[in-house]
Protein backbone atom coordinates (compact mmCIF):
# COMPACT_ATOMS: atom_id res chain seq x y z
CA UNK A 1 0.00 0.00 0.00
CA UNK A 2 1.44 3.04 -0.83
CA UNK A 3 1.94 5.75 2.17
CA UNK A 4 0.84 8.99 1.93
CA UNK A 5 2.41 11.66 3.52
CA UNK A 6 0.22 14.19 5.95
CA UNK A 7 2.04 17.96 5.96
CA UNK A 8 3.67 18.92 9.22
CA UNK A 9 4.77 21.80 10.39
CA UNK A 10 8.59 23.40 9.18
CA UNK A 11 8.88 26.10 11.63
CA UNK A 12 5.28 25.86 10.64
CA UNK A 13 5.01 28.10 7.91
CA UNK A 14 5.00 26.81 3.74
CA UNK A 15 7.79 28.78 2.20
CA UNK A 16 6.97 30.90 -0.45
CA UNK A 17 6.86 29.14 -4.31
CA UNK A 18 10.13 30.39 -5.56
CA UNK A 19 11.50 29.22 -8.82
CA UNK A 20 13.30 26.02 -8.99
CA UNK A 21 17.04 25.66 -10.50
CA UNK A 22 18.56 23.42 -12.63
CA UNK A 23 21.68 23.16 -14.84
CA UNK A 24 22.79 26.60 -16.13
CA UNK A 25 25.30 25.12 -18.63
CA UNK A 26 28.23 25.96 -16.81
CA UNK A 27 29.94 22.97 -18.10
CA UNK A 28 29.79 23.96 -22.02
CA UNK A 29 29.34 20.51 -24.02
CA UNK A 30 31.05 18.52 -21.39
CA UNK A 31 29.07 15.89 -19.10
CA UNK A 32 29.20 17.68 -15.45
CA UNK A 33 30.57 15.07 -12.99
CA UNK A 34 27.84 14.33 -9.95
CA UNK A 35 26.88 15.83 -8.13
CA UNK A 36 27.65 19.38 -9.58
CA UNK A 37 27.56 21.50 -6.44
CA UNK A 38 26.91 21.03 -2.77
CA UNK A 39 24.00 20.26 -1.19
CA UNK A 40 22.84 20.93 3.03
CA UNK A 41 20.39 18.73 4.79
CA UNK A 42 19.23 19.62 7.91
CA UNK A 43 17.44 17.42 10.16
CA UNK A 44 16.16 19.27 13.51
CA UNK A 45 14.13 19.10 16.50
CA UNK A 46 11.06 19.99 16.70
CA UNK A 47 11.29 24.07 17.79
CA UNK A 48 14.52 24.21 17.19
CA UNK A 49 14.07 26.60 14.26
CA UNK A 50 15.69 24.48 11.70
CA UNK A 51 13.17 26.17 8.50
CA UNK A 52 14.39 29.47 10.29
CA UNK A 53 17.66 29.17 9.88
CA UNK A 54 17.50 27.19 6.49
CA UNK A 55 15.62 30.02 4.82
CA UNK A 56 18.81 32.71 6.39
CA UNK A 57 21.50 30.31 5.24
CA UNK A 58 19.26 30.32 1.69
CA UNK A 59 19.13 34.11 1.55
CA UNK A 60 22.85 34.22 2.57
CA UNK A 61 24.20 31.72 -0.31
CA UNK A 62 21.53 32.08 -2.68
CA UNK A 63 20.40 28.65 -2.87
CA UNK A 64 17.00 27.21 -3.09
CA UNK A 65 15.38 26.27 0.15
CA UNK A 66 13.10 23.22 0.22
CA UNK A 67 11.26 22.93 3.68
CA UNK A 68 9.69 19.40 4.71
CA UNK A 69 6.23 20.73 2.69
CA UNK A 70 7.69 21.86 -0.42
CA UNK A 71 9.72 18.94 -0.96
CA UNK A 72 6.54 16.76 -0.56
CA UNK A 73 4.91 18.99 -2.87
CA UNK A 74 7.72 18.33 -5.37
CA UNK A 75 6.93 14.58 -5.05
CA UNK A 76 3.60 14.46 -5.11
CA UNK A 77 3.23 17.21 -8.31
CA UNK A 78 4.09 15.98 -11.94
CA UNK A 79 4.59 19.49 -13.03
CA UNK A 80 6.56 20.78 -10.40
CA UNK A 81 8.86 17.30 -10.64
CA UNK A 82 9.31 18.15 -13.91
CA UNK A 83 10.20 21.61 -13.52
CA UNK A 84 13.49 20.10 -11.46
CA UNK A 85 14.37 17.83 -13.89
CA UNK A 86 14.05 19.82 -17.42
CA UNK A 87 17.38 21.28 -16.30
CA UNK A 88 19.33 18.69 -15.41
CA UNK A 89 22.09 17.13 -17.42
CA UNK A 90 21.21 14.40 -19.24
CA UNK A 91 23.05 11.55 -16.71
CA UNK A 92 21.37 13.10 -14.09
CA UNK A 93 18.71 10.30 -14.38
CA UNK A 94 21.97 7.73 -14.26
CA UNK A 95 23.28 8.89 -11.63
CA UNK A 96 19.94 9.19 -9.51
CA UNK A 97 19.02 5.74 -10.17
CA UNK A 98 22.71 4.27 -9.34
CA UNK A 99 22.37 6.03 -6.02
CA UNK A 100 18.73 4.58 -5.31
CA UNK A 101 19.97 1.30 -6.05
CA UNK A 102 23.04 1.35 -3.96
CA UNK A 103 20.80 2.07 -1.00
CA UNK A 104 18.56 -0.12 -1.76
CA UNK A 105 21.47 -2.77 -1.77
CA UNK A 106 22.41 -1.57 1.48
CA UNK A 107 19.28 -1.77 3.24
CA UNK A 108 19.08 1.75 3.88
CA UNK A 109 15.95 2.81 2.11
CA UNK A 110 12.64 0.91 2.23
CA UNK A 111 10.70 -0.53 -0.79
CA UNK A 112 7.95 1.93 0.23
CA UNK A 113 6.84 3.28 -3.44
CA UNK A 114 5.86 6.69 -1.85
CA UNK A 115 9.29 7.48 0.00
CA UNK A 116 11.34 5.48 -3.09
CA UNK A 117 9.79 8.62 -4.86
CA UNK A 118 11.11 10.86 -2.26
CA UNK A 119 14.22 9.70 -2.44
CA UNK A 120 14.35 10.18 -6.10
CA UNK A 121 13.46 13.65 -5.96
CA UNK A 122 15.90 14.58 -3.53
CA UNK A 123 18.28 12.93 -5.63
CA UNK A 124 17.68 14.75 -8.30
CA UNK A 125 17.92 17.75 -6.88
CA UNK A 126 20.88 16.82 -5.28
CA UNK A 127 22.46 16.17 -8.80
CA UNK A 128 22.32 19.77 -9.41
CA UNK A 129 23.33 21.11 -6.02
CA UNK A 130 23.39 24.53 -4.38
CA UNK A 131 19.90 23.65 -2.43
CA UNK A 132 18.86 23.58 1.27
CA UNK A 133 16.77 20.32 2.04
CA UNK A 134 14.80 20.50 5.60
CA UNK A 135 13.78 17.00 6.81
CA UNK A 136 11.87 14.33 5.37
CA UNK A 137 15.75 11.88 5.70
CA UNK A 138 17.10 13.97 2.94
CA UNK A 139 20.38 13.40 5.03
CA UNK A 140 19.91 9.35 4.79
CA UNK A 141 19.59 9.62 1.14
CA UNK A 142 22.51 11.56 -0.44
CA UNK A 143 26.20 10.93 -0.29
CA UNK A 144 28.35 12.41 2.24
CA UNK A 145 31.44 13.79 -0.05
CA UNK A 146 28.47 16.22 -1.67
CA UNK A 147 26.44 17.06 1.43
CA UNK A 148 26.65 18.90 4.43
CA UNK A 149 24.88 17.34 6.72
CA UNK A 150 23.45 19.53 9.74
CA UNK A 151 21.33 18.70 12.89
CA UNK A 152 19.66 21.45 14.95
CA UNK A 153 18.55 21.05 18.31
CA UNK A 154 17.83 22.68 21.43
CA UNK A 155 16.63 22.45 25.28
CA UNK A 156 13.04 21.34 25.34
CA UNK A 157 11.71 24.10 27.38
CA UNK A 158 13.12 26.45 24.57
CA UNK A 159 11.48 24.22 22.13
CA UNK A 160 8.18 24.18 23.67
CA UNK A 161 8.21 27.99 24.59
CA UNK A 162 8.70 28.21 20.58
CA UNK A 163 5.99 26.05 19.39
CA UNK A 164 3.61 27.64 21.98
CA UNK A 165 4.17 31.03 21.07
CA UNK A 166 4.10 30.64 16.97
CA UNK A 167 1.34 28.34 17.44
CA UNK A 168 -0.91 30.22 19.69
CA UNK A 169 -0.73 26.85 22.43
CA UNK A 170 -0.97 26.51 26.05
CA UNK A 171 2.58 25.41 27.31
CA UNK A 172 0.87 21.62 27.78
CA UNK A 173 -0.47 21.60 24.19
CA UNK A 174 3.18 22.74 23.28
CA UNK A 175 5.13 20.32 24.98
CA UNK A 176 2.35 17.26 23.44
CA UNK A 177 3.27 18.94 19.99
CA UNK A 178 7.07 19.16 20.09
CA UNK A 179 6.71 15.08 21.70
CA UNK A 180 4.51 14.22 18.64
CA UNK A 181 6.45 16.09 16.01
CA UNK A 182 9.97 14.41 17.06
CA UNK A 183 8.58 10.92 17.64
CA UNK A 184 6.93 10.97 13.86
CA UNK A 185 10.30 12.31 12.58
CA UNK A 186 12.31 9.92 13.98
CA UNK A 187 9.98 6.77 13.00
CA UNK A 188 9.98 8.11 9.89
CA UNK A 189 13.54 7.98 9.67
CA UNK A 190 13.59 4.35 11.49
CA UNK A 191 11.41 2.65 9.39
CA UNK A 192 12.33 3.83 5.99
CA UNK A 193 16.26 4.36 6.11
CA UNK A 194 17.07 2.48 9.21
CA UNK A 195 18.84 5.11 11.49
CA UNK A 196 18.39 7.69 14.43
CA UNK A 197 18.14 11.21 14.04
CA UNK A 198 19.71 11.37 17.58
CA UNK A 199 23.02 9.67 16.51
CA UNK A 200 25.64 12.51 16.03
CA UNK A 201 27.97 10.66 14.15
CA UNK A 202 26.02 11.01 10.83
CA UNK A 203 26.33 14.56 10.92
CA UNK A 204 29.19 17.04 9.76
CA UNK A 205 27.46 19.79 11.89
CA UNK A 206 25.51 19.85 15.29
CA UNK A 207 23.96 23.31 16.50
CA UNK A 208 22.19 24.27 19.59
CA UNK A 209 19.84 27.08 18.13
CA UNK A 210 19.24 28.17 21.52
CA UNK A 211 22.60 29.01 23.09
CA UNK A 212 24.18 30.14 19.89
CA UNK A 213 20.59 32.06 18.28
CA UNK A 214 19.22 32.01 14.78
CA UNK A 215 22.38 34.46 13.24
CA UNK A 216 24.75 32.57 14.65
CA UNK A 217 23.60 29.39 13.27
CA UNK A 218 22.77 30.29 10.29
CA UNK A 219 26.73 31.83 9.50
CA UNK A 220 28.36 28.45 10.90
CA UNK A 221 26.20 26.69 8.52
CA UNK A 222 27.18 29.12 5.65
CA UNK A 223 31.28 29.11 6.39
CA UNK A 224 30.61 24.74 6.70
CA UNK A 225 28.87 24.92 3.80
CA UNK A 226 31.87 27.52 1.84
CA UNK A 227 34.18 24.85 3.81
CA UNK A 228 33.39 21.31 2.28
CA UNK A 229 32.29 22.94 -0.57
CA UNK A 230 36.09 23.82 -1.26
CA UNK A 231 37.31 20.75 -0.31
CA UNK A 232 34.83 18.96 -2.40
CA UNK A 233 35.90 20.86 -6.13
CA UNK A 234 39.07 19.59 -7.91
Amino acid sequence: MTEHYSPMPDDLEMPAASPLHGFRGEFGEDRPTLPISLTIAISREAGARGGSIAKRAGAKLGWQVYTQDLLEYVTQQPAARQEVLDGLPENAAAWVEGELNGLQRAQNLSSNPSVVDLARVVLFLAAQGEAILVGRGAGCILPPRSTLHVRLVAPLEDRVAYLAQVLRLTEQEAAEEASRLDHHRAEFVTAHFHRKPSDVHQYDLVLNSSLLGEERCTDLVVQAAQAKLSAMRP
